[in-house]
C-alpha cells in the first residue's frame, strides 16, 4: 500500500514554520503497513490543491492532507475539497454544539459565526471529530483513493490520527507487516561500517532492506522488513541482527528503535544505579542537554558545570591557573582536571569533561580550530583523548558530545 502527505500552507513554503507533521503521519502509517510515496508542501492557492488531488488520484491509496482549515478566508481546503469532489458544504451539528462550547469554556467568550462556521463540512465526508480543537477532519473518497483532511495544528492533528484516521485505515485496508530494527552504532564511519559488513549486507533476502543513517560520531542501521507472516519477519530479524552483531558488536550501542545513545546510556546507569556529572567548556552543555532530555534522567544526571571561560574554570571548578598557564587551557591536563573535579563537586560515579577550539577563531589557547580534548572520569581512574573534529563549529560541538557519550558509555560497561 502506497500514501502520500500534503502540507498546505505558504508559512511553510517560506521558511516561517517547520513541517513536523509529515514524519509523524509517516511513521503513524508505517506501523500500520503503509508504506508513504511522497510527502509534498503547497501553497494555500485553489488551482494548486485541485492539481495535487488530481495528480495523486489513483496513485496512491491514501492522501493526508494537514493545513488550510481554519476560520480565515485564506484556509481554503474545503472549499477546494468541495469542487474536487462536486460537493457542497452542509452544516454538522455535533461539531457546531462542541464549536460552543469549547469557546464558552476555554475563552469564555461566545463563538462568532466564523467560529460555527468551521461545523461546515462536505456533505458526503465521514466528519472526524477533533476534540482538541474546532475544525474537524475529513475523510473523502474518489476512485481507488482516500483522501483525508486534517487541521494542521500537530496536537490537534495527531487527535484525530490516533483516534479516527488509523482505526478507520485498519478497518478498511488489508495491509502487509513492515518491521524495523534498528541498530545504532557509534566511533566509526559509514564507510568503515559498510566494508565490515559488506557480505552480510549482499546476502539479505530482498524482503529485507538495509538503511545507513549516519550524523557525526554515529551511524544507525535500520532493517526493514515486509511481508504476510508478522512473527517470521520478527524471526528473520532477529536472525540477521545476531549476525551483524558478530560482526560489529565493538561499536553496537543499542537495538531498540529510535533510542539514542544517551538514551541507552541512561538506561545503562539506571539499571547499574550509577551516576553522571558533566563539565563543558567547547560543547556549552550540549551533552548535559543530551542526557537530561531523556525522561527519568533525574535519577542519574547529577549536575553539570559549564565553564565556558578560562577563570570559570578556575573559579567553579577549581583547575589551579598554573596548570592552564603550564599546559594551556586546552590541553589533556586540564580536560582530566575538569572531569576529576566535576565527579567530585557533583558527587557522581561518572564525569564527562570537554575542553577545545570549535572556532570558527581560536580562543583562550593556541591550539588549531577543531581541536577537542574530552576527560573520562570513573571511580577507579581519569584519562583524556585528544580528536581533531574539524569544521564547521556546529559539527565540532556535536561530534565532541557524541564522542563524550560514546567514551563513557563503554567505561560503564565494563563495570
Amino acid at each position: 500500500m502506497k500514501a502520500a502527505i500534503v502540507t498546505v500552507g505558504d508559512e511553510i513554503l517560506i521558511g516561517q514554520i517547520v513541517d513536523t507533521n509529515s514524519g509523524y503521519i509517516a511513521k503513524a502509517l508505517d506501523k500500520i503497513g503503509i508504506g508513504v510515496y511522497e510527502m509534498l508542501s503547497i501553497s494555500d492557492d485553489r488551482m494548486h490543491i485541485l492539481s495535487t488531488l488530481a495528480f495523486l488520484q489513483n496513485r496512491v491509496d491514501v492522501v493526508i492532507i494537514t493545513g488550510g482549515l481554519g476560520p480565515t478566508k485564506d484556509d481554503i481546503t474545503k472549499v477546494s475539497l468541495c469542487e474536487y469532489f462536486d460537493d457542497h458544504l452542509v452544516r454538522d451539528e455535533q461539531v457546531e454544539a462542541h464549536v460552543i462550547e469549547l469557546f464558552e469554556r476555554v475563552t469564555g467568550r461566545t463563538a462568532s459565526q466564523i467560529n460555527k462556521d468551521q461545523a461546515l463540512v462536505p456533505s458526503r465526508c465521514k466528519v472526524l471529530f477533533n476534540t482538541a480543537g474546532t475544525a474537524p477532519g475529513m475523510w473523502l473518497e474518489k476512485g481507488n483513493t482516500v483522501f483525508v483532511s486534517l487541521p494542521g495544528v500537530p496536537f490537534e492533528m495527531k487527535g484525530i490520527m490516533e483516534t479516527a484516521v488509523i482505526p478507520h485505515l485498519v478497518e478498511k485496508f488489508e495491509r502487509p507487516y513492515i518491521i524495523h530494527k534498528t541498530i545504532l552504532t557509534y566511533g566509526q564511519g559509514e564507510s568503515h561500517v559498510a566494508e565490515r559488513i559488506e557480505e552480510w549486507e549482499d546476502s539479505l533476502p530482498d524482503f529485507i532492506k538495509l538503511a545507513y543513517l549516519p550524523s557525526p560520531g554515529r551511524v544507525r542501521l535500520r532493517l526493514s522488513a515486509r511481508g504476510t507472516d508478522e512473527n517470521a519477519l520478527k524471526q528473520r530479524l532477529a536472525e540477521e541482527t545476531e549476525k551483524l552483531n558478530a560482526l560489529i558488536g565493538d561499536i553496537i550501542v543499542g537495538f531498540e528503535e529510535d533510542d539514542t545513545i544517551e538514551v541507552v546510556l541512561g538506561r545503562l546507569l539506571a539499571e547499574k544505579g550509577m551516576t553522571i556529572a558533566t563539565a563543558e567548556s567547547c560543547t556549552g552543555g550540549r551533552i548535559a542537554q543530551m542526557l537530561t532530555a531523556a525522561p527519568g534522567s533525574s535519577a542519574y544526571f547529577k549536575g553539570s558545570a559549564v565553564t565556558y571561560a578560562t577563570s570559570s574554570k578556575v573559579a567553579v571548578l577549581g583547575i589551579p591557573q598554573e596548570l592552564i598557564d603550564q599546559h594551556s587551557v586546552v590541553s589533556s591536563e586540564v580536560a582530566e582536571a575538569m572531569a576529576k573535579a566535576a565527579r567530585k563537586v557533583f558527587d557522581a560515579d561518572y564525569a564527562i569533561a570537554t575542553t577545545g577550539n570549535a572556532g570558527p577563531a581560536k580562543g583562550d589557547a593556541d591550539a588549531e580550530v577543531g581541536t577537542v580534548y574530552i576527560g573520562i572520569a570513573t571511580p577507579d581512574t581519569v584519562y583524556s583523548e585528544k580528536y581533531n573534529l574539524g569544521q564547521p563549529r556546529e559539527k565540532v560541538i556535536e561530534r565532541a558530545a557524541n564522542k563524550g557519550l560514546e567514551k563513557i558509555y563503554k567505561e560503564i560497561l565494563k563495570n
